[in-house]
């Protein structure tokens, strides 16, 4: 050890030369080699925006389609590779990737650590990404297009396209392997690198969400790739997997699929759960309610989430006892949902609550979700569930989960800790436009499909009946009106880097936790020595009460 020291001293003024470049690297160097972890969230989070954009996008062709019956603008080929290729960007684009630069921003700073515990990987999962969707995006230039089977990809269908399955397939392997990387790293962090102090159950519920999100990722990512390798040795290897002519089944893909398929939306709503009992408590100025239970609550979802899939395929002809297996096993995974929202209205109660833009998206968040999570108890009802299975009412019950869920909690945690980040404050006025604009849209898009679907509009159709089509003018009302969102938030955001008011350290009155505790803007390099803790630095101190 002695040796270090002096070595550090005799080249102090050479390390201090180094260190001083490496504040100042090139536009190259820091973008595209950074293993610092703001820099790579700050990628990840412009990359899922870019891709949120081209999703939307491709919605917005849907929702075009289906504005009037009878086909408009697009043939319904191509009508269905919008479908599977809205949910592909969407989900692998949008929504995980903003979650992963969410985590890389804010875990480090949370938990008291200079930066993730494999900061080389870290760079090397995030630029797998935009190769994996140029190869996907690429598929819309190839004969015979894009896969067109559904995001779920089920055969026979979805082996009827032509060189589009290979390349989805491959690209769908790239996310996975950056998917995996992600969560190692989020495991390691989280479990090595806390500050003295920072002990497990006094970490923000958000490290919490993503430790046990990082499990699940972990535990379905391999089955997904399998499941799709199948499918590409089905269709250009002569294995027979999943055709019913060799001896395969293939309903056995939906189980495959679906064991992946159903802890994924787990994936994409925990982190989310992790922001909502950030922001709550800062805006009703008080400690969260129920800490443990929290944390015992998403033990509890993520676990169930393995035993519950198959409540996807209730029309498939399982057996009865399956059936009622699967539905009771969802009902459960309800309660510890329930804790949840029940400690968010918990920790409002008798709260001096203000309505600043992240707290309003948090509440819109709570009520929300909490429509998408009833229609979702409606879906698991097996008998009713021959009714709802393939009708816009499926549409609606998981987009109100993850647009209004986990999208609007993406948002709220932007606006919470953009001000940490650039130092600057945004224009509160226009993000309440912003905020009301998106929830008035949104509603407008999303509500009447829960009517379509109880009137039994069928899903992934370009075409329908003359009789949904008021109905469905005012979901693509809707559309249009939410496509205008993103470009609306960034505009605020660009605004603010230039116009902005300079942002405290602690710029939120109400904000506890080590994040705060740095300057604004965050630092390139923070916590290089653990932080010393002191009384109301963390969130949770006291979490027995």
């Amino acid at each position: 050890m002695a040796t270090v020291r002096s070595d550090i001293d005799v080249g102090h003024e050479a390390h201090h030369d180094a260190h001083e470049h490496d504040h100042h690297p090139t536009f190259f160097r820091r973008w595209f080699m950074s293993t610092n972890h703001k820099d790579i969230g700050t990628l990840y989070l412009l990359f899922s925006f870019i891709m949120a954009i081209v999703g939307a996008a491709f919605s917005v062709v849907i929702r075009a389609e289906l504005a009037v019956p009878g086909l408009q603008f697009v043939d319904p080929l191509f009508f269905n590779q919008m479908t599977a290729m809205h949910a592909l960007v969407m989900i692998f684009g949008a929504i995980m990737p903003a979650f992963v630069g969410l985590a890389n921003w804010m875990i480090p700073l949370q938990i008291g650590a200079p930066d993730m515990a494999l900061p080389r990987m870290n760079n090397w999962s995030f630029w797998i990404l935009p190769f994996a969707f140029t190869v996907l995006l690429a598929t819309l230039f190839m004969p015979g297009g894009a896969p067109a089977g559904g995001w779920t990809m089920y055969p026979p269908l979805s082996l009827q396209g032509g060189s589009n399955v290979a390349f989805a397939i491959f690209a769908i392997h790239m996310m996975g392997i950056s998917s995996i990387m992600g969560a190692i790293n989020i495991i390691a962090t989280v479990l090595n690198m806390r500050a003295p102090g920072v002990d497990l159950l006094k970490m923000p519920i958000f490290c919490w969400t993503w430790l046990i999100t990082a499990f699940l990722i972990l535990g379905v990512m391999p089955v997904l790739a399998g499941a799709v390798t199948m499918l590409l040795t089905d269709k250009f290897f002569a294995t027979t997997f999943f055709s019913a002519a060799g001896g395969g089944d293939p309903v056995m893909y939906q189980h495959i699929f679906w064991f992946f398929g159903h802890p994924e939306v787990y994936i994409m709503i925990l982190p989310s759960f992790g922001l909502m009992s950030e922001i709550v408590p800062t805006f009703s100025r008080k400690p969260l309610f129920g800490y443990r239970a929290m944390v015992y609550a998403t033990a509890s979802i993520a676990f169930l989430s393995f035993i519950v899939w198959a409540h996807h395929m209730f029309t498939v002809g399982m057996p009865l006892g399956g059936e009622l297996f699967f539905m009771y096993a969802t009902m459960l995974i309800s309660v510890p949902t329930g804790v949840k929202i029940f400690n968010w209205v918990s920790t409002m109660w008798k709260g001096s609550i203000s309505f600043e833009s992240p707290m309003l998206w948090s509440i819109a968040f709570i009520i929300l979700f909490a429509i998408g999570g009833f229609s979702g108890l409606m879906v698991a009802v097996v008998p009713a569930d021959f009714q709802y299975h393939d009708t816009y009412f499926v549409v609606a019950h998981f987009h109100y989960v993850l647009v209004t869920g986990a999208l609007f909690s993406i948002i709220a945690a932007i606006y919470y800790w953009w001000p940490k980040w650039t130092g600057r404050m945004y224009n509160e006025t226009w993000a309440k436009v912003h905020f009301w604009w998106s929830l008035i849209f949104v509603n407008l898009l999303f509500f009447p499909q829960h009517f379509l679907g109880l009137a039994g509009m069928p899903r992934r159709i370009p075409d329908y009946n003359v009789a949904f089509s008021d109905w469905n003018l005012v979901s693509s009302i809707g559309a249009f009106g939410m496509f205008v969102t993103p470009f609306m938030m960034a505009f605020i955001l660009l605004h603010s880097l230039r116009r902005g008011e300079k942002a405290s350290a602690r710029v939120w009155e109400g904000a506890r936790g080590l994040e705060w505790t740095v300057p604004s803007p965050a630092p390139h390099h923070t916590f290089a020595r653990p932080p010393v803790i002191r009384p109301g630095d963390l969130a949770h101190e006291d979490t027995l009460h």
